[in-house]
Order: C-alpha cells, then structure tokens, then sequence
C-alpha cells in the first residue's frame, strides 16, 4: 500500500499539544515536525522534548511551512478559530480538539471554509477511540440492540482539574468543555438522528466560590426526531483528593432488542502508596489513593503512550497518509455536539426547554 508522506505543524504546546506533537513524530509517515506556541520557550521545550524539526512563537508560521501538509490545532478552547481557519484557508487537512469552537457562528465558518476549500477536517473527540465505546458502536451497526430508545450517563471529576479547565478557558465549562464527550458518543450512537429539543437544569456553589459563574452539577434531557430520549449528566465538583486522574463515566443504552451497560468508572484499578501519584493535569497536585487508567487522554506506560488520543492520532495519521477509515467526528458531527451543549447551558441558566433548529 502506497504511504504519503506527511510533514505536520502541532499549533499550541500544552499538555494536549505535547502529546500529539510526540505520537506525530513517532509515526512512519511523518518525515517532518513543526510546533508552535504563543509562549515561545514552551514552543521550544516541546521541540527538544519530541525531537521536532522546527519550533515558533508564530502559529501562522508553522501553519503555512512549506514542508507542513497536514495542521493539529491543540490550543486553548477559545483559540481554535483562527489557526483552524487559515489552514483550511492553505488546503492543509485539519485535526482541532473538542469542541470544534465556543460558538455555533465560529462552528459555521470553520464548516463553510472547510467546505469551499475541500479541504478535510476532523475533530477530537478521543473517547470513541476507547476500546468499550468502539465495541458499542460495533454491536449497534450489527442490530444487536434494534432501535435506540433511551440512552444515560453521567461524568464525574474532581473540582481541582474542573477549575484547572475553568482558569485556562473560563467560558470551557464542564458542560461544554466535558458533557461534549459524551453527547457526541450518544450522537456517535444515534447517528443520523437529529436532535430535537434539550430541557436541563444545574445547580452548585463550588466554582462560584473560587470566582467562575458555572454549575457544579449539570443534568439534561435532549429527545431525538425517532424519539429516542438521551440523559446525561455531569458532575465536577468532587473533592480534590478523591482518587480520579480524570473522570469516572458510566453509560447505559437501551434498544428493542438489547442494551449495553459500560462502567468506565476505573474502580477496578486502584493503587494505594506512600510514594505520591503524580496528575497529569495539575501541576504539584499528588494522591496517595487513585483509580490508575481514569486520565481521559490515555497514560504513559514503559516510556509509550496507549490510550484514546494516541489511538485517534494513529488513526487520524493513517487516514492521511495511507487513505484508511477514519471514524474521528466530521465537522458537521462536532457542530450538532456544539448545538446541544450551548443549549444544555442556555437551558439550565433559564429553566427553559430549548427548541433545536431542524
């Protein structure tokens, strides 16, 4: 099979950046790295870290590097639009993290660009890349649940890695920034069933008490045009010590035929020591007590990456270069994602059910 060869720019180099920028440079067909950042000696670590070719504090330098075919956009939430966009712009296929945007006219004119230019995107939802969500997936497109009827699930974190989330973006709340990962696997599940209406209500005083406007606890009912009703909750408040090195997740869904029950709460892996877990996410912040593989992204393991983003990343590097299937979230697909959470939050803020456009 004839293999592409790729030269990719890694735009933003945080911790998301980082790991895609390292699972970028150990793939066959990448013969050339970039990385960027605005903070440039972080631009540079990462360079040296992952044996990039070449590093900036300059996106659009990266972006339009004439050995550069192919863009991640890894940076803050609120800045996906414009790197998104300009490389769209240069016919360089696309891979920008959750959420495709923060609104649905920044979403539009992503997809409109995409759409004039031709030009492939995709977005990174990495938890249809666990192996129990793929598996569902399997068993539904095999019509061993018959039709969906009912969907729930509920995420649960600590508030330590919620306001971690909260000060990098503060409009990245858990319901847009979290909730999204599993509105797009229901939508993954229900696919090609559209949404209809979204009811919601929230509560909560942790965040509001270290300064951010925002639930704690947020719950929603979205009903599809079949139907089909989906519940789904978030919860991101729990105490700081509590042993999640990211979120515990448990997804129930019921057909005419069957359903699936998927426990992704970690439980079953725990480590008690006096030496101190590390998080990923929280600089400084240590566990004597953690559910090991409950961090969202994946873990380090012997000196490699496993776990969701370097399975899509894999996958995403192999559509490119090689042509194989890619079942990463279309632009469209993380844009009705969008739709609803922004109607989850708008529900919840006014204890109206929200009507979703046809």
């Amino acid at each position: 099979m004839e293999t592409r060869e790729l030269g990719v720019a890694v735009v933003g180099s945080g911790r998301i950046g980082s790991l895609r920028a390292r699972l970028a440079a150990a793939h066959p067909a990448v013969k050339f790295l970039a990385v960027s950042d605005i903070d440039r000696d972080r631009a540079q670590r990462l360079a040296e870290a992952s044996g990039a070719h070449f590093a900036s504090g300059d996106n659009d330098e990266v972006i339009a590097h004439p050995r550069v075919n192919a863009v991640i956009v890894s940076t803050s939430e609120h800045e996906h639009v414009a790197p998104v966009i300009r490389a769209l712009e240069l016919g360089k296929p696309v891979l920008v993290e959750k959420p495709i945007a923060l609104t649905l006219a920044d979403a539009d004119k992503i997809i409109a660009k995409a759409e004039s230019t031709g030009t492939p995107i995709r977005v990174g939802y990495a938890q249809r890349f666990k192996r129990r969500y793929l598996s569902a997936k399997d068993q539904i497109l095999a019509g061993r649940l018959g039709e969906i009827t009912a969907l729930t699930g509920r995420a649960c974190n600590t508030r330590a890695q919620g306001i971690e989330i909260l000060k990098r973006s503060a409009t990245a709340t858990p319901v847009v920034d979290v909730l999204t990962y599993w509105v797009d696997v229901a939508g993954w599940f229900l696919e090609g069933i559209r949404p209809r209406e979204v009811s919601a209500r929230g509560h909560g005083s942790v965040f509001r008490a270290a300064g951010f406007d925002v639930n704690d606890a947020t719950f929603a009912l979205i009903t599809y045009e079949d139907g089909a009703v989906v519940n789904l909750g978030v919860y991101f408040a729990l105490p700081a010590h509590a042993p999640q090195l990211g979120m515990g997740v448990r997804i129930e869904v019921f057909g005419s035929e069957g359903a699936l029950i998927l426990n992704d709460d970690h439980t079953d892996e725990l480590l008690i020591t006096n030496k101190g877990i590390p998080h990923a996410y929280i600089p400084g912040l240590e566990f004597q007590t953690a559910f090991l593989s409950s961090s969202t992204p994946g873990n380090w393991h012997l000196g490699d990456y496993w776990g969701p983003v370097a399975d899509e990343s894999r996958v995403w590097l192999d559509h490119l270069a090689r042509n194989r299937a890619c079942p990463m979230a279309t632009a469209r697909e993380a844009r009705q994602t969008l739709e609803i959470t922004l109607a989850i939050e708008e529900s919840a803020r006014t204890g109206k059910t929200i009507r979703l456009a046809a």
